[in-house]
């Protein structure tokens, strides 16, 4: 997938713009929630009965974003390198504190990629396929895209920047149609018991699937022009365009499915818009949305991955960046191997759930990080960084159990793996 090297280059290229950081973010982003994410969160408000505690979930998760966003901007514009909480958590609180970021970034987002690649492939191939055939083609997607990253970043940001144009022109054309042609239900306030808390902390947590996205941006802060002004900028715009896009898409998918309809859904928005002339329309635009978030990921992933072997918290081969393109395409190739073995074997529920512990980990380290931020470095009161741990946390715990106990296992494993290694230098 990637040509020859050079192990002695080891700095990247900064070829971003501000734009195209903001497309690589809208890349990660648009997709995952929308064709992805509500199903499983609209089956944990479930029991409350009323479509109005899948708008709070989604609101909450929104805010916790939010708070981790202006986090990652601020340590992001002190540190403009790659690896982002990884790097912040070592600078602010330690190799240890890095580490557990790292490592929770790296299996979350690695889940991320298997879900994407999913359902990508669910969209792509006809109902009827063979499971097998599905994550074939799930296993295929993945290869292609890791050739794509590995030919250098700004190929990269050119392609999701046109997968993210034609994303939302479809879900704006689908949303009108939709609206215009269906005979509306309106459950969004109907009757049922009061808003249960664990139910919609837990769909938060699994909506928070959705807006993981500009974490990405801060990874590539050794690639961006500018990186103190152009990668806070673009977290909050890429997170303000997709909170929009999502309350849009929510409220749609309320008033034509209901919350049963939408807990009931593998697809919930095409079938909001089955029998309607954009149906089509929804899966091609459904299968793009999962490419190009599955780009970005890719993206991160290796980026974080760099940054950990530059340190020796990972195999120091993977530290290798290509002489010609700039990019660290021995972690992006391993990333894609993991990520094959992924797709041949998980659902994309349990990814969805696995990915969301392991980047509320993450952040809950960039909030710590970013609170002991001072003077001139401080951008964002640190009223907002007390709310993102308590929000991480809290989501994190609320998760289905299975993603919690899994997490915590993998998460575990790995900080016993790095102290047996810490042991045997000494």
């Amino acid at each position: 997938m990637c040509a020859s090297q050079d192990e002695g280059v080891t700095q990247l290229a900064r070829r971003l713009t501000t734009t195209d950081a903001v497309v690589v973010g809208l890349g990660s982003m648009i997709g995952a929630g929308v064709f992805a994410a509500f199903a499983p969160a609209a089956r944990a408000v479930l029991p409350v009965g009323t479509g109005w505690a899948l708008l709070v979930a989604l609101g909450l998760a929104a805010a916790v974003a939010y708070a981790n966003a202006t986090s990652s901007a601020q340590l992001a514009a002190q540190y403009p390198v790659a690896g982002g909480t990884y790097v912040y958590g070592r600078e602010r609180l330690g190799p240890w504190w890095g580490f557990v970021a790292g490592w929770g970034f790296v299996i979350g987002k690695t889940a991320s990629c298997a879900a994407m690649a999913l359902t990508f492939a669910a969209y792509a191939m006809p109902d009827g396929a063979p499971t097998v055939v599905r994550r074939g083609v799930a296993a295929l997607a993945v290869v292609a895209l890791t050739a794509v990253n590995c030919r250098g970043v700004t190929r990269t940001a050119r392609v999701a920047r046109w997968l993210v144009a034609f994303v939302l022109l479809a879900l704006a054309v689908t949303l009108t149609v939709v609206w215009a042609g269906r005979d509306l239900v309106v459950e969004v306030a109907s009757t049922g018991s009061a808003i249960g808390v664990l139910g919609v902390l837990q769909a938060a947590g699994l909506l928070f699937f959705a807006f993981a996205g500009y974490a990405r941006v801060a990874t590539l802060g050794e690639e961006v022009r500018r990186p103190r002004v152009a990668i806070p900028r673009a977290i909050s715009v890429a997170l303000g365009i997709t909170v929009v896009v999502y309350a849009a898409v929510a409220v749609t998918l309320l008033v034509v499915l209901g919350l049963d309809g939408v807990a009931a859904s593998g697809a919930p928005l095409a079938a909001a818009a089955d029998g309607l002339w954009v149906a089509p329309l929804v899966r091609v635009a459904a299968a793009v949305a999962s490419l190009g978030a599955l780009l970005a990921l890719v993206a991160g992933v290796g980026r974080t991955a760099l940054a950990m072997a530059r340190e020796g918290d990972l195999p120091r081969p993977l530290a290798a960046v290509h002489e010609r393109f700039r990019v660290p395409h021995v972690a992006e190739v391993t990333l894609a191997a993991v990520v094959v073995a992924l797709v041949a074997t998980v659902d994309l529920r349990g990814a969805i759930g696995f990915s969301s512990f392991g980047v509320l980990v993450y952040y809950l380290v960039a909030n710590l990080s970013a609170w002991t931020q001072t003077g001139g470095d401080r951008r964002y009161p640190r009223a907002l960084q007390v709310f993102g741990v308590l929000g991480c946390a809290a989501l994190a715990v609320t998760l289905p159990w299975t993603s919690v106990v899994g997490g915590a296992g993998v998460l575990a494993a790995g900080v016993a793996l790095r102290a047996l290694r810490g042991r045997r230098r000494g």
